[in-house]
């Protein structure tokens, strides 16, 4: 009898060791982790209340000329639901005086509008549209606004080693259903807990892009910012910079300077 009990109680530890490592319960594993290290991100850079910068934006065509904008942007931050966030274009020439307004989201479409000061009106970008190009840019509308955690689900992949960074790498599958992406894959910097890579993969799952952050510089003992951006389209050769200077937080933004009745005199 004593020998049958010891018999059953292997078996059964055997069989919680065999559950244990089920690839059930390793995608359900990866997936926690996956959203822990999302969450954990989130919570480092809550706090900021609202920030302004100067935005220097470079396009490069496939055969390596340029084009340059310089633009104002306001971001408000929104306990609860996505941030606010207002980019101003004040050149080229052409294009000075454009307005982009982005109410983010959580868990609904987020809101998008465009002032266009050439036809003196107010464009609502509609939710199926989410993917086109921001101002020419390698950036989709969907890229400038804030990426809130519940916006994704998520899964850990493994440790890897970026740039001298050690970083986790964490795929993320949109919950939006007009996303342009199928998939991204974002390393992660393990001390900082901010991104440092993302590989965008279109909807039928071939690399489109990738995005590295470089020249990153701490505020107010907290909040991480990189000095650059660099999007290169794989597909089309073409690649967008975006530079940032004068940083400012806790400005004094409020709901009145994120209203689309303030675009056309936004500045």
């Amino acid at each position: 009898m004593k020998n049958r009990n010891y018999l059953i109680s292997t078996t059964a530890f055997l069989l919680l060791l065999i559950n244990s490592f089920s690839p059930l319960h390793a995608a359900e594993d990866s997936s926690d982790r996956g959203l822990e290290i999302a969450r954990e991100m989130d919570r480092r850079d809550t706090g900021f209340v609202d920030s302004t910068a100067n935005m220097l934006m470079i396009l490069k065509n496939r055969q390596g000329q340029t084009n340059t904008r310089k633009v104002k942007i306001k971001i408000l931050e929104v306990i609860g639901d996505g941030d606010k966030s207002l980019s101003i274009f004040n050149t080229p020439a052409d294009i000075r005086g454009t307005a982009a307004l982005t109410y983010s989201h959580a868990t609904k479409p987020d809101e998008q509008w465009l002032y266009l000061p050439a036809l003196k009106r107010v464009k609502r970008i509609t939710s199926k549209n989410k993917s086109g190009p921001f101002m020419g840019s390698e950036f989709a509308y969907e890229d400038i606004s804030s990426q809130e955690v519940e916006k994704y689900t998520y899964k850990y992949l493994k440790d890897e080693v970026f740039n001298g960074i050690d970083c986790f790498v964490v795929e993320r599958y949109p919950a939006y259903k007009f996303s342009g992406y199928s998939r991204q894959v974002v390393w992660v910097n393990k001390q900082e807990y901010r991104p440092e890579k993302i590989d965008f993969y279109d909807r039928k799952n071939s690399l489109l892009k990738t995005l590295t952050f470089h020249e990153y510089k701490q505020y107010l003992g907290k909040f991480w910012r990189a000095g650059e951006m660099r999007m290169i389209n794989h597909q089309t050769g073409k690649s967008t910079i975006l530079k940032f200077t004068d940083y400012q937080f806790k400005t004094g933004l409020t709901d009145k300077d994120f209203k689309r009745n303030s675009l056309k005199r936004a500045k």
